[in-house]
């Protein structure tokens, strides 16, 4: 099993867990604490050679990275005796020995802690020397005594304080994995102190073995003796195991097959969590079990860290489309895992940086630019595209595959790619030999299934074969996935291998005196409910933030009540300590309406403690999840870019058409008020005493309501009809309208000018979707982000093949607007109408050049990937002119970009660059993601910062001459 193993990640920062920079404290090992004072002893001048007493209560990552063995090692290096305990949120350390000897540790033990671990500031407290609870227990190894104190449950425990990540296999193990000689050689579930599972498998608090549902697994006599030797680097690693008496695989059928039966002694069934009593079969047989129908196009669902996964071969163009079938998962892309990254080097381009992130411990899903050139999709006489099962080819060491690249992202701009998570997913790559498709075990729009004997009942019909292991899944993980913006990691998805780790709240800023608030900063804890979309509660106790891993969607059931469950708890475990909390300010949204629900509840536990419900509107808190992360001072510009959002304030949206006009006739007369507003594009100002909306993206009519958001066609008609008859018959609709039934989009333009559910929004995410609507690239999405990824995925095409030059090719223009008084924000609207226009001129061009003479052919790929690439150069310039306008009247340089339309990498890129070339300083979402699933951080922050739902009437910013014409604040 000599195997291609990854290597550990340099360390992208210096002290960094995670290489994610920004104001949030996540430093490890060396340099993570700054050195404590040394106090004085009880009785005055310490005495260096006499004997004294310390206590330390540790906070950080403490449980479960080897910090207690650690601790051990050092203290008998020093000469100290004492004990190290594993308490709920903390390892408290009672020494002994001379004072000399102490101060040392003091100084040694932030500095050379090994990773994973981190120690927040020591507060050393001496104590009078005698009594206490120090000594030796018989048995134990003389110097440290290390124990845990008794279990706190944890329940669905979305956060757990001082718990550590689950991490991918640490160098030392997957050498023993791949060793012959080495007792653990092929065992899947080999870990230790530095790697392997954590808080997927915790039961209660704090870490320990019978804390987890590892408890059921006594170690045999060998691992108890490596469980108990110092020098052993299992010393005290409380998920030790081995083939002997450890967690095992099994191979189950699916239900309804002939031989569906678990495997006898490997099976979970009612054996879940207990050690098998018969012989099984061996890891060996099983993994050769698993490739071999994986070979054959079929479909594996494949029990991970945090959940179950579903496994094809990644070079199979049929097999992934029987899975996309059965799935239900039509086109949204597909994350590959790798043994080798020369699997994948000809398909993707793989920087330095975004190495280091795949071969990090927390084995993200990182996102690759896909190569322009040779992109080609499988046809029917492709040799991938399915025919006769295939032998297992024998593992391979460095080969590049061509990959079915169109089939796994079809349109996009990046590839999906991560190296095995667990010792299961390298002993499965390494003998398969070739990239295999790794997505989440669930049905389309579910949540992920973590529980065997649920997977088998709801992916039978999926899956052709289970491998199964014993050891339980405490809680749900998702992989997390990111992107490397300007050479840094930006998480899109934080969950496996980044939570429950806390990050550190900057201080509020300090406010001038006798400043006016809405409301009163919260003190206490903040409990956040974040959004509906990408699911993540925050809980904000003193100065650390516990960001929940993301829930997923809230309108399936599952996922509602395991937040309401979660946040249950943790107003159970916090009464006394939470003050508030945050709601978004959509009253329709589930997480707005569960908190109401909560702050009953939190109420009658802590006897009228949880003072508030406060809700905090939707971009502001998108914006302010960035000025969290980065520790920025105020005033603070925000640029919030998203789909929709419930707005803060009802006033009448201009050139709708309300019931008083038609769409386009007068583009400035008033229409009929919009409640709710949906923004999606907007500038706001935060200032210290308040915050106000500056300027937002020209509103426009989404005809049908909600069910605009899943047809771009109708974003685009809307947009078409706010414009005029003009655009309407314009050849370069003609795309968006042949979209529709005959007379279905007369109907809803009808509607449009009555102002029947057709609300108009400010959203770029819409816009966005109306554009690819208008390209012909998509026209209902069968997932969220569809348009825009798709427009990313076309304007790749061009702007990564070295066609242009920076600046060669104009971006659309989008030009700031200011109408009359009353309509719109102080500075105004950024305008779309000559981005349209423009656009629609590129169309019917590109249309009636295409060779044929018929502009219904529609234009050519090249023409279409043209105008997305200008589209994405105009909107980026266009937020930068809006910035630097706002700036200039402000007098603020600071430009936080939140939402999730900058999950676009293009569009982020395009936009820092704009805003620096305007010698603004653009911050952005890096330890936290930018889409709703840091929206609980902005939260928190808002309250912290005393902003309420509604804006603070604190006048125009300073200088601002267009505010004369901006309606007062609501």
């Amino acid at each position: 099993m000599s195997g291609l193993l990854p290597q550990l990640a340099p360390e992208a920062g210096a002290g960094s867990r995670n290489g994610l920079g920004g104001g949030f404290r996540r430093e490890s090992g060396a340099d993570s604490s700054p050195i404590p004072t040394v106090s004085s002893s009880p009785d005055g001048g310490p005495d260096s050679l006499g004997p004294s007493r310390l206590k330390l209560r540790c906070h950080g990552i403490v449980q479960g990275v080897g910090f207690r063995p650690f601790v051990h090692r050092l203290a008998l290096e020093l000469g100290l005796s004492g004990r190290a305990q594993n308490e709920v949120g903390t390892v408290v350390l009672e020494l002994q020995g001379s004072r000399s000897a102490l101060e040392r540790l003091l100084e040694r033990l932030p500095r050379e802690l090994p990773l994973p671990g981190r120690l927040e500031p020591l507060q050393p407290h001496w104590l009078p020397v005698g009594g206490g609870t120090l000594g030796d227990t018989p048995g134990e190894p003389s110097g440290i005594r290390i124990s845990a104190s008794p279990p706190d449950p944890l329940g669905i425990g979305l956060v757990a304080p001082a718990l550590s990540a689950d991490l991918a296999p640490c160098p030392a193990c997957l050498a023993e994995l791949a060793d012959p000689a080495n007792r653990r050689f092929g065992y899947a579930l080999i870990s230790c102190c530095a790697c392997g599972p954590r808080y997927s498998i915790a039961t209660a608090q704090p870490f320990a073995r019978a804390h987890t549902s590892l408890a059921a697994f006594p170690p045999c006599a060998a691992c108890l003796q490596e469980f108990h030797d110092p020098g052993n680097r299992r010393f005290h690693a409380e998920t030790i195991g081995c083939p002997a008496c450890g967690p095992r695989l099994a191979w189950w059928e699916p239900l309804g097959q002939a031989g569906s039966e678990p495997d006898a002694g490997g099976g979970q069934g009612r054996e879940i969590g207990k050690a098998p009593t018969t012989q099984a079969p061996s890891t060996q047989a099983l993994i050769e079990r698993a490739c071999a129908l994986l070979a054959g196009g079929g479909i594996l669902a494949l029990q991970g860290v945090g959940g179950f996964q579903l496994l094809v071969d990644g070079t199979n163009a049929a097999a992934i489309e029987r899975l996309r079938q059965r799935k239900r998962r039509p086109s949204k892309p597909l994350a590959l895992l790798v043994a080798d990254l020369a699997w994948i080097r000809p398909s993707c381009g793989i920087s330095a940086a975004e190495e280091a992130q795949l071969q990090h411990p927390a084995a993200p899903i990182v996102l690759l630019r896909r190569h322009v050139p040779g992109d080609k999709p499988l046809g029917a006489g492709s040799p991938l595209a399915g025919g006769p099962l295939r032998e297992l080819a024998p593992p391979t060491q460095g080969q590049p595959f061509d990959l079915a690249l169109e089939a796994l992202a079809p349109g996009c701009a990046d590839l999906g790619v991560m190296l095995p998570a667990s010792p299961l997913h390298q002993l499965l790559a390494v003998r398969f030999g070739r990239p295999l498709v790794a997505t989440s075990g669930n049905s389309s729009g579910e949540p992920l299934v973590s529980d065997p004997l649920a997977a088998r009942r709801l992916l039978g019909e999926i899956a052709d074969g289970f491998l199964v292991h014993h050891r339980p899944i405490a809680r749900p993980l998702d992989d997390s996935l990111l992107q490397l913006i300007e050479g840094r990691p930006a998480l899109l998805r934080r969950a496996r291998g980044y939570a429950p780790e806390p990050l550190a709240l900057p201080k509020p800023t300090p406010l001038p005196r006798a400043t006016a608030l809405p409301w009163a900063p919260v003190p206490l804890g903040v409990l956040a409910l974040g959004g509906d979309l990408k699911s993540a509660l925050a809980l904000a106790l003193g100065d650390q933030l516990y960001l929940a891993p993301q829930l997923g969607d809230l309108r399936v059931p599952a996922g509602l009540q395991r937040l309401e469950a979660g946040a249950g708890d943790l107003l159970t475990r916090h009464a006394h300590q939470i003050g508030a909390i945050a709601i978004d300010g959509h009253p329709g949204y589930l997480s707005n309406q569960l908190g109401h629900r909560l702050h009953q509840l939190g109420h009658r536990r802590s006897q009228g403690r949880v003072a508030s419900l406060q809700a905090v509107p939707h971009h502001l808190a998108h914006g302010l999840a960035v000025a969290a992360e980065h520790g920025l001072d105020l005033p603070l510009l925000v640029l919030s870019f998203d789909g929709l959002g419930y707005g803060a304030d009802d006033r009448p949206a201009a050139g709708l058409g309300g019931r008083s006009g038609q769409a386009g006739a007068g583009a400035d007369r008033p229409g009929a008020a919009v409640a709710p507003p949906l923004w999606g594009g907007e500038l706001l100002l935060v200032e210290p005493a308040g915050w106000r909306r500056l300027a937002c993206l020209r509103p426009f009519p989404l005809p049908g309501g909600e069910r605009a958001m899943a047809e771009p066609r109708r974003a685009a008609l809307g947009l078409l009809a706010a414009s005029g008859p003009d655009a309407l018959a314009h050849p370069g609709a003609r795309q968006t309208l042949a979209a529709f039934a005959p007379g279905e989009a007369a109907l809803l333009l009808q509607a449009i000018g009555a102002g029947c559910n057709a609300p108009a929004c400010s959203s770029v995410g819409r816009l966005f979707d109306a554009v690819a609507s208008l390209l012909g690239l998509c026209q209902r999405l069968d997932h969220e982000g569809q348009g825009g990824q798709l427009l990313q995925g076309a304007a790749a095409l061009v702007l990564a093949a070295g066609e242009i030059s920076p600046g060669a090719l104009p971006g659309y223009p989008l030009r700031l607007r200011h109408p009359p008084a009353g309509q719109a924000p102080p500075l105004g609207w950024l305008d779309w109408q000559p981005l349209l226009s423009a656009l629609l001129d590129d169309l019917g061009l590109a249309a009636g050049a295409n060779g044929s003479g018929d502009t219904s052919c529609g234009p050519p790929p090249e023409a279409i990937q043209r105008c997305a690439a200008r589209f994405h150069l105009g909107l980026a310039r266009a937020a930068a002119e809006l910035a630097a306008a706002a700036a200039e009247r402000s007098g603020c340089r600071q430009v936080a970009l939140s939402g999730g339309c900058f999950q676009n990498r293009l569009l982020l890129e395009a936009t820092i660059t704009a805003l620096r070339h305007r010698g603004l300083s653009p911050f952005w979402g890096e330890a936290v993601p930018c889409n709703d699933g840091g929206l609980a951080v902005g939260q928190v922050w808002a309250l912290r910062h005393g902003f309420a739902l509604h804006q603070a009437c604190a006048g125009p910013p300073s200088g601002d001459r267009a505010g004369q014409e901006g309606a007062p604040c609501a």
